[in-house]
């Protein structure tokens, strides 16, 4: 094999799928990449909608962010292609590990002079790598994250973490305890956010949950999400009894580092197949996942996932969320309720220490 991985200087990691949780499922492999790195730590390749440089703000395994801006952005078609090279080339990679089965990234680093190429090495990707090493053909068909594992392992990079841990700001923590330290624990999240329709569980079985779940409990429930979920928390919170529900906090309006050290205090989360339940999930929060257009999530112990009532597992886009009862998530959430939380082990970076 002609890669040489310990030639020294910058480490690239090239990862394009396009969501904050796909950015959350690649954490193990950060960290393990960095880890084998001279310096300690890599530079990322990715989509703006990952929101990359919010989410590891922290993380002193990240040097920095590189946005890959397609579909639409500058970095489409021909002319945006070679765009991409340049920057490559100008960021004087020595090592590019590719986390994706496209050709496209591949030739990039190959026209950018990165002298080692790491990837799957399916299909035309091999013509641009300079290795011999292919993905298994079992490994082909597989997630997303046993893909790259196996990748790294190939490579006797072994020391990757078992759950996806994300590091915490102190500038956040003490953001959010200033902002709800005031709020009585224990803290239960509510996820309402999704990546489409399809995926969404709906305001009124949010609200039936919080309604039946505070007659049962004493909790402070926050309403999470972004900017996009103001509408559906109005809808929630427009059919809670509020004289009886008091302690009901809404957060759509955090930066993203913060609604992490949001969650890192809850008890337990429960919302939708989307990027907060990963994040809840990566700061150790039991957090329960609703799928019913999508196949759970495996990749932690910390998702508990609740399917269609019929029992049947949803393939993707299959879109039966109605199936979903509230009794089901109930009864998961009450369970979950009076067991301790197993930390995944979220670290808040100490303060002087430079993020990203």
């Amino acid at each position: 094999m002609s890669t040489d991985l310990s030639v020294p200087e910058r480490t690239l990691m090239i990862q394009p799928l396009p969501g904050i949780g796909d950015m959350v499922w690649y954490l193990p492999h950060l960290h393990a990449l960095a880890a084998a790195s001279p310096h300690g730590r890599v530079s990322i390749l990715t989509k703006p909608r990952s929101f990359a440089d919010r989410l590891l703000l922290a993380d002193r395994s990240v040097e920095d962010i590189v946005w890959l801006k397609r579909n639409p952005g500058e970095h489409d078609g021909l002319r945006g292609f070679f765009k991409l090279v340049g920057q490559l080339r100008r960021g004087r990679y020595k090592q590019a590990w590719i986390l994706h089965v496209s050709p496209r990234y591949a030739m990039a680093t190959w026209l950018a002079g990165i002298p080692a190429r790491v990837g799957y090495g399916v299909g035309w990707q091999k013509l641009f790598l300079n290795h011999t090493v292919q993905l298994p053909k079992d490994f082909r068909r597989a997630h997303a994250i046993d893909k790259a594992t196996q990748l790294l392992r190939l490579f006797g990079v072994d020391d990757i973490e078992d759950e996806p841990r994300l590091r915490i700001s102190p500038e956040a923590e003490a953001a959010v305890a200033s902002r709800f330290g005031d709020s009585a624990h224990p803290w239960l999240a509510i996820g309402l956010g999704s990546s489409g329709a399809f995926k969404q569980w709906g305001a009124d079985n949010f609200a039936a949950l919080i309604t039946r779940f505070a007659g049962t409990e004493e909790a402070t429930i926050f309403l999470i999400g972004g900017p996009q979920e103001r509408q559906i928390a109005e809808q929630v919170l427009a059919q809670l009894d509020r004289k009886r529900l008091p302690r009901m906090r809404t957060a759509t309006d955090l930066p993203l580092e913060q609604t992490v050290a949001l969650l890192a205090r809850c008890h337990l989360f429960v919302g939708n197949d989307t990027g907060v339940l990963n994040i809840a999930a990566a700061t150790g929060v039991h957090s329960i996942g609703l799928f019913g257009s999508t196949p759970p999530l495996r990749h932690t112990r910390h998702i508990h996932p609740v399917i269609p009532d019929d029992n049947v597992v949803p393939a993707t886009g299959s879109n039966n969320m109605a199936g979903i009862s509230v009794d089901n998530v109930l009864a998961k959430a009450l369970a979950l309720w009076r067991t301790e939380p197993e930390p995944a082990g979220p670290m808040i970076t100490p303060t002087g220490q430079t993020p990203v």
